[in-house]
C-alpha cells in the first residue's frame, strides 16, 4: 500500500477523537460549504420546477420552506454519518468523493421513504432536481475546496504535527514521502526509535525525541497530532496494543500504523479480522488486467476521436516545421514496447535534422538513465513551443491506433535505457507504453530517477480504468501548466 493510501485507509488508522484540534476548523468549514451548496441546489430546484414545462402539473405547495430545511438537515446529517467530515478523508484520496456520493444517495432514499410513509406532498420535480443537481455540485465543491486546502497546506496551514516511530530507515522513508507530498498536511516534528539506540537525530536531520516507550510523554511535550508507527517500532506482538492503551488519554491524537506494504493501492488491500488478528489480504498485481479488450477498445476509440479533434493543430504544426528548415515533419525512433518488442514511435520533429550526430558531448540534466537537457541547442524554434506543450507527441496517437501504444501507460523507453534497467524495473514492459502516464502528470523531467521508477511500477501493479481516466484528466492540467517539459 502506498504511504499516501495508509493515511486515508480507514481500516489502518484509529482515531481517539473524530476531529483532531488542528483540523476541526477544516471539518466545520467543509460542513458549512456543503450546506451552502445544498441550499443553492434547492434554489435551482425551485426555479427549475417552476420554469420547466416537463414539471408543470402540481404546485410546489406551502410546505416547501419547511421541507427544504428538513432535507438540508437530513442531507448534512447523512454526510456526517457516512464519515464525510472525518479529517482523515478531507483533501486526500478518492474515499472523500465516494462517501459524498454514497451519503447523497442514502439521503435521497431517506427523504423519499419518509415522504411516502408520512404522505408528505413533496413535489417530485423538486425532489429529482434537488438531488440530481445537488450531488454533482457537492462533488465540484469538494474538488474546489480540496484544491484550496492543498495550496494552504503547502504554505503551512491546516498542518498536523506528526511523530514517526520505528527504525531509522523506515522513519526516513516515510518522512521523505511526507516532504514530497506536502498536500497531505503533515509536518514531521520528530521521531521515536527502538530501545537501545543512541541517535540524537537521523541522517536526514529528523530529531529523535526518545524511544518508543516515551511516546506518551513526547506527544504531550511536543503537541503531536498524529503518531505514525512504522516497521521496526515493536519487537513484540502485544506492544502496539499496549502503546494504544498508553496513548488513549490523549483525546486529540490520531494513531496510524503502517502494514509494511509500499506502493500498493488501497483497492488491492482488504482487511479481514480473524480471531482478533487484523489480517491484510493483498490482491495480485494488475498488469495483466491492463491488456484487457475493454482497454484496447477505449484506446483505439479515444485515439480516433482525438485525432479528428486535433487535426487542425496537426496541419499548423506540420507547416511550421516544414517552413522553418525544410526538413521532414515527422521523426521516427525505435522504442521498446510491451514484452520487450521494438516498434517505431512517431513524433513531430522538434530538433535539427542531424540531432543524433550532435548528441555526443552534450551534458544531460536528466534522471538516471534518461538523457534530458533543459537547454538543448539542437531544439528548433517550433520545437521549443511544441515540446513545451507536449504537442510533439500527438503523432503517437497513430501508434495507439496501430496497437503499439496505449493512451495511458509508462513512457516508451529506448533500447539502451532498457539494457541499463535493474531487474525489478523490467516490469515496466508488462504493459503497453503510454502517450501519457503517472510520470508525465507528476513533473516529468523534474522528477528524480527513483521517483520515475516508482511511479511507473505503481501504475503497472495497480492498474485500473478509473486510474487511467484520472490520469487523462490530469494530463490536460500538465499540458496547460508544463512543469518539467523540455
Amino acid at each position: 500500500m502506498s504511504i499516501i493510501d495508509r493515511f486515508s485507509h480507514p481500516a489502518l488508522a484509529t482515531t481517539t477523537q473524530s476531529a483532531p484540534r488542528t483540523t476541526g476548523l477544516l471539518s466545520l468549514g467543509t460542513a458549512v460549504l456543503d450546506a451552502a451548496v445544498i441550499g443553492v441546489a434547492g434554489v435551482i430546484a425551485v426555479l427549475g420546477r417552476s420554469q420547466l414545462s416537463i414539471f408543470q402539473g402540481n404546485s410546489l405547495g406551502d410546505e416547501l420552506p419547511f421541507a427544504g430545511t428538513l432535507i438540508v438537515g437530513t442531507w448534512i446529517a447523512t454526510l456526517w454519518a457516512f464519515g464525510a467530515y472525518r479529517p482523515g478523508y478531507l483533501a486526500a484520496g478518492a474515499d472523500e468523493y465516494r462517501q459524498v456520493a454514497s451519503a447523497s444517495v442514502a439521503a435521497a432514499a431517506v427523504v423519499g421513504i419518509m415522504c411516502y410513509l408520512t404522505h408528505f406532498p413533496l413535489s417530485r420535480g423538486f425532489y429529482v432536481l434537488l438531488f440530481g443537481v445537488g450531488l454533482p455540485m457537492l462533488l465540484v465543491a469538494r474538488y474546489t475546496s480540496r484544491t484550496l486546502v492543498r495550496r494552504a497546506r503547502a504554505r503551512g496551514m491546516f498542518n498536523q504535527r506528526i511523530l514517526l516511530a520505528g527504525s531509522q530507515h523506515h522513519v526516513e522513508q516515510v518522512a521523505a514521502v511526507l516532504r514530497r507530498e506536502q498536500w497531505l498536511g503533515y509536518s514531521v516534528a520528530g521521531c521515536l526509535v527502538p530501545e537501545g539506540s543512541d541517535l540524537v537525530e537521523t541522517t536526514t536531520g529528523i530529531p529523535v525525541l526518545g524511544t518508543i516507550d516515551d511516546a506518551s510523554r513526547a506527544v504531550e511535550t511536543h503537541g503531536i497530532d498524529v503518531i505514525f508507527f512504522t516497521e521496526g517500532a515493536f519487537s513484540e506482538s502485544g506492544s502496539l496494543r499496549e502503546a494504544a492503551w498508553d496513548l488513549e488519554h490523549h483525546t486529540d491524537l490520531e494513531i496510524v500504523v503502517s502494514p509494511g506494504l509500499t506502493d500498493v493501492s488501497a483497492s488491492r488491500v482488504k482487511i479481514r479480522p480473524v480471531a482478533g488478528l487484523p489480517l491484510v489480504h493483498l490482491e495480485r498485481p494488475r498488469s495483466q488486467d491492463a491488456s484487457r479488450i475493454s482497454k484496447r477498445i477505449f484506446d483505439r476509440v479515444g485515439a480516433a476521436v482525438l485525432i479528428a479533434l486535433s487535426s487542425p493543430i496537426w496541419l499548423v504544426i506540420a507547416l511550421w516545421i516544414k517552413l522553418d528548415d525544410r526538413g521532414p515533419v515527422f521523426f521516427t525512433q525505435t522504442r521498446v514496447g510491451k514484452d520487450g518488442v521494438d516498434f517505431d514511435c512517431l513524433k513531430f520533429r522538434s530538433m535539427v535534422v542531424d540531432a543524433e550526430a550532435k548528441l555526443a558531448g552534450l551534458e544531460s540534466s536528466g534522471n538516471g538513465v534518461l538523457f534530458k537537457s533543459a537547454h538543448d541547442p539542437r531544439v528548433t524554434r517550433p520545437g521549443r513551443f511544441i515540446r513545451r506543450f507536449s504537442l510533439d507527441e500527438l503523432p503517437q496517437l497513430l501508434n495507439v491506433l496501430k496497437g503499439d501504444m496505449s493512451l495511458v501507460g509508462p513512457r516508451p523507453p529506448l533500447r539502451k535505457e532498457v539494457d541499463e534497467y535493474p531487474p525489478g524495473m523490467i516490469r515496466r514492459l508488462n504493459v503497453l507504453p503510454g502517450l501519457t502516464g503517472l510520470w508525465q502528470v507528476s513533473g516529468r523531467s523534474d522528477l528524480s530517477w527513483d521517483d520515475t521508477v516508482r511511479l511507473d511500477l505503481y501504475y503497472v501493479d495497480n492498474w485500473s480504468m478509473l486510474q487511467d481516466m484520472a490520469i487523462l484528466l490530469r494530463t490536460v492540467r500538465a499540458v496547460l501548466l508544463p512543469r518539467g517539459a523540455y
